[in-house]
Formats: C-alpha cells, sequence, structure tokens
C-alpha cells in the first residue's frame, strides 16, 4: 500500500510513519518544515521520503498529493496550542489550518478515490455529565480548538465515503510536548505540584495508536472512532501520581479542582471519557492498558535520551 502522513514532525505523524513503513508500505512523510524537524531517533521516519508541504496552499496539496497518488492519506497534522488558538489574532490561522488544510486534503482524496483518516479529539464534545461520549454523539465544542476540529471532521465527512475519523485525548508520544514529559520536567525541580482531579478522560499513546491507524487503513470499515487505551477513565491528578510513581521521583501531588487552580483562556471538557467499544465491534484491537502504556513510554525516553 502507498501512503501520505502529515504532520510527521509531530508526536502522532512520527509513530504512524514509522509503524506502516515497518509493515512493509510504502509512504511519504509531510510537514511544514522545508526539512524533517522530528527526533532523530534513527527510525525509519528519519530515513523515509520528506515533503515540505503548507496544508492550507491548496495548489501545493492538491500537486504533491496528486503526484504520489496514494492509497491512504493519514492527516495527522493539525494546530494543537489550545489556549493560543483563543488569541483574536491566531483564530483565522487556527481555522485555515485545521478546516481549510483538512478541506483541501479530503478534496484530493476524493479526486484519488483513496482512502483518508482524520485525527479529532475529545474536544468537540461539551465535557458535560459523566457518560461517556460515543462516536456518533452531538458535538457541542467550548473552545476555538475543539471547534475548528469539528469543522475538520465536518468537511470529511461531508467530501468522503472512504474516511476514518479517529477521536483522541490526552496524547504522549516520543516526539514533541505533552503531560507527561512536562510533569518530568517539574519534577526534577519541585518537590510539590497541584494537578487538577476534575477533569476526567483517559491517555493516548501514539505508538499503540500508531498501530490501531495502520490496521484500520488495512481495512475498509470506515467511519467515526474513538481511541484511546484501556485502563478506566482517570483524572489529571491520577495521571500525575502514577507518572511520578513510575519514574520514581518523590514529588507531592496535591489535587486541585479546575476553579482552584485557575482557569485557562481556553476551557476545557470536565468529562473527556470516550467509548472505545466500536473498535472492538469492527473487529479493531483495543489500546492495552493505560498504565502498561505509560511504563513502555518511560522507557522509550529513556532510549531516546
Amino acid at each position: 500500500m502507498k501512503f501520505f502522513v502529515t504532520g510527521v514532525g509531530g508526536q502522532l505523524g512520527h509513530d504512524v510513519m514509522n509503524e506502516l513503513m515497518k509493515r512493509g508500505h510504502d509512504g511519504v512523510g509531510s510537514d511544514i518544515q522545508e526539512k524533517y524537524s522530528g527526533i532523530a531517533d534513527g527510525s525509519a521516519v528519519t530515513k523515509a521520503p520528506y515533503v515540505s508541504l503548507d496544508i492550507t496552499d491548496k495548489a501545493a496539496v492538491e500537486k504533491t498529493i496528486m503526484d504520489l497518488r496514494p492509497d491512504a492519506v493519514i492527516h495527522c497534522a493539525a494546530w494543537t496550542a489550545v489556549d493560543m488558538a483563543e488569541d483574536d489574532d491566531k483564530v483565522e490561522k487556527v481555522r485555515a489550518i485545521n478546516v481549510g488544510g483538512t478541506q483541501n486534503i479530503a478534496d484530493v482524496c476524493k479526486k484519488l478515490d483513496c482512502k483518508m483518516v482524520y485525527i479529532s479529539t475529545d474536544y468537540v464534545f461539551d465535557g458535560e455529565g459523566t457518560r461517556p461520549w460515543e462516536p456518533e454523539d452531538e458535538r457541542h465544542p467550548l473552545n476555538v480548538y475543539g471547534q475548528t476540529k469539528y469543522e475538520g471532521e465536518l468537511a470529511v465527512q461531508n467530501t468522503l465515503e472512504k474516511y476514518f475519523i479517529v477521536r483522541i485525548s490526552w496524547v504522549f508520544g516520543v516526539n514533541g510536548k505533552n503531560f507527561i514529559k512536562t510533569m518530568l520536567q517539574l519534577g526534577k525541580t519541585h518537590d510539590k505540584l497541584r494537578v487538577v482531579c476534575d477533569q476526567i478522560g483517559t491517555p493516548t499513546y501514539t505508538l499503540d495508536l500508531a498501530r490501531l491507524l495502520a490496521d484500520m487503513i488495512e481495512s475498509d470499515k470506515y467511519g467515526y472512532y474513538h481511541a484511546t487505551n484501556e485502563g478506566g477513565y482517570i483524572s489529571w491528578y491520577e495521571f500525575a501520581c502514577e507518572i511520578f510513581r513510575q519514574a520514581g521521583l518523590p514529588v507531592q501531588v496535591d489535587a486541585v479542582t479546575t476553579a482552584e487552580y485557575g482557569a485557562s483562556k481556553a476551557a476545557r471538557p470536565f468529562n473527556s471519557r470516550l467509548d472505545k467499544s466500536k473498535l472492538a465491534e469492527n473487529g479493531f484491537t483495543p489500546l492495552p492498558d493505560w498504565k502498561d502504556a505509560l511504563s513502555r513510554y518511560l522507557k522509550e525516553l529513556g532510549d531516546n535520551q
């Protein structure tokens, strides 16, 4: 299978590219930087063909993908700086990337009649209640990031028939920034931290997710899916406690509410529980337990230092 991956300089794109290459598929990775800018870990992604691509440039997107003529496009590129997206001078750019860029890619996929994977987020939901969100639930985003990812979903859904829209949450991978890296960094300089306890969800390890996405594009079981690691729903506070426990860092973690912690620029959903039962129902293997994923990730971080 021939594939094209956007956002290979980020956490998920890096692992997706590696997984597909490992399976013997032929592909090209892209990002906006002139050269691949992710971690130089010697894996397949650092050796694979790479093209610089601004996904907001419709003509460039069409030429790049049409020249390659892939069987599947895995669209991992996105604006993900949630708080910065709220700035008045950034909203237009965020929409251009998350909505316009996604539409540009979907349009080419339609011309080629190829599959498309679009990575979305728990932030398309309003976070009310405690019931886990199902893939077909109504979407009511709380912030600019969530709204633009929702509009990106619609762009794919309204343009294509051969699509996978996969919502994830609390992402961590070896390439780029994430909550675990932040906690580990803070844990070296602080013996006490405050972490919110009223936002509930589940972490997603990009290495595990990449395997699932590869399984998906090797199938024709299209539609909306939710995919995070298994192991139950937790708070950011519980996640932080487990990070420090596994890392062996003697940090005292105090649980605080979102209100006590102080409001961030962008509103966050309290309920980020995602119902993932559709994966098994369609024959896909669920992701491993998040504690196991954390253990493997800490080892991966150590190997890449």
